[in-house]
């Protein structure tokens, strides 16, 4: 055993001593000649001057540079107000939920704040809020929106058209969207839910004007004349994006033909105002967008909005690019001149951005009324000049 020992700790000797041979002996000089190196290069480099003037000759970039960054006019200022805090707190009191939180709009501010430079009475009347209706989970999927989704949704609460209708008939709002997650689920879409919700708020509140934005009903026509004959202001429904790209933005059991036969039998059904939006900077050509806006009014939608797709989350598609604001004007005119009743058209324009402020002041006023009838007599005096000549 003794011998066995003696031999390791000979071993273990032998293997220090050619370990260290085979080290680099180090010298002083050589230390002093690289700190000297060390000590030139850093005096030769850029200077902390160089840096904060933006003259540094090299940058480091950090993220993807291929993703276009966001431009000044997309970036908002946080949320505050009176009328912006009471509608949070009745919200939070009621148990309700809004597709202004939900989706992670960055207009809430501007809506539930109400009107600029007005009284608060008058900035409380055109304050606009949107109520999502039927819960905070959706059955579908889309690539842009950030609602939480689920195939078996909680089931809906029966008291949920009361409450909405006591909450809004309490703020004193001018104009109120319902909107709510698609409800696959339900045998009827949820549409008859939407409908008592919407008869609740006019009896407690005529003098309120009343959009629902709506899904597609699973397709089912029927079920969108429940929630249309309901007594509602106006009926939305976005088509969101053009034809040739619904099926890579939106849930695949949502189609353009589809969006197109809801706000066609909404029309059919007596709705005074048809309403959708679009978004751009998906990756639409200028073509489609123009067919999707020739196939609007072929079915007599009355209004349509634009705005920019916002990637809420890196879990969601990507931005195509931003578009300019000069662009979103020239679509506005476009629209109108194609007979469009109102066009709401910006970056930050969404299918309800300021809907009171929009509607009260110019359309269900009577303003687009107006504008109609100039439009028909324009048409009835060019025919009637046809005929003389």
């Amino acid at each position: 055993m003794s011998t066995i020992l003696k031999h390791s700790r000979v071993l273990r000797i032998s293997i220090s001593r050619y370990a260290r041979s085979l080290a680099t002996p180090a010298t002083s000089g050589s230390s002093a000649s690289n700190k000297s190196s060390f000590t030139e290069t850093l005096a030769e480099g850029p200077s902390l001057d160089d840096f904060i003037s933006g003259n540094a000759p090299e940058r480091i970039v950090l993220g993807n540079r291929n993703i276009p960054r966001l431009p000044s006019y997309l970036k908002t200022t946080i949320p505050t107000g009176a009328s912006f805090n009471k509608i949070k707190k009745d919200l939070r009191g009621l148990g309700l939920h809004t597709v202004c939180e939900e989706a992670r709009c960055p207009n809430i501010g501007d809506c539930w704040g109400g009107k600029e430079g007005a009284t608060p009475e008058e900035s409380k009347r055109a304050a606009t809020a949107t109520i999502m209706l039927m819960g905070d989970t959706c059955t579908r999927g889309c690539r842009f929106c950030s609602v939480k989704t689920s195939k078996n949704p909680p089931p809906l609460d029966p008291h949920e058209p009361e409450n909405t209708a006591e909450a809004i008939s309490r703020w004193g709002l001018g104009y109120i969207v319902l909107t709510s997650v698609d409800r696959d689920d339900l045998a009827d879409s949820g549409a008859h839910h939407f409908a008592e919700t919407i008869r609740k708020i006019k009896q407690k509140a005529p003098q309120i004007l009343v959009e629902a934005l709506t899904g597609d009903m699973a397709g089912n026509l029927d079920h969108v004349s429940v929630v249309a004959k309901s007594g509602l202001d106006v009926y939305a429904h976005n088509i969101e994006t053009v034809e040739a790209l619904t099926p890579f933005v939106r849930d695949r059991r949502a189609t353009f033909r589809q969006s197109l036969g809801v706000l066609a039998r909404a029309k059919q059904d007596g709705v005074r105002v048809t309403k959708t939006s679009i978004m751009l900077g998906v990756g639409e050509t200028e073509d489609q967008v123009m067919e999707a806006l020739r196939d609007l009014r072929k079915v007599d939608v009355d209004v349509v909005t634009f705005g920019q797709y916002m990637r809420p989350t890196k879990k969601h598609m990507k931005v195509d690019r931003y578009v300019e604001p000069a662009e979103f004007d020239r679509w506005r005119q476009i629209a109108e001149d194609m007979g469009f009743l109102y066009v709401a058209s910006g970056p930050l324009v969404r299918s309800s951005y300021k809907a009171g402020e929009y509607f009260i002041e110019n359309v269900l006023r009577n303003k687009g009324v107006e504008k109609r009838t100039q439009n028909i007599v324009v048409q009835h005096a060019r025919t009637d000049s046809k005929a003389f000549t």
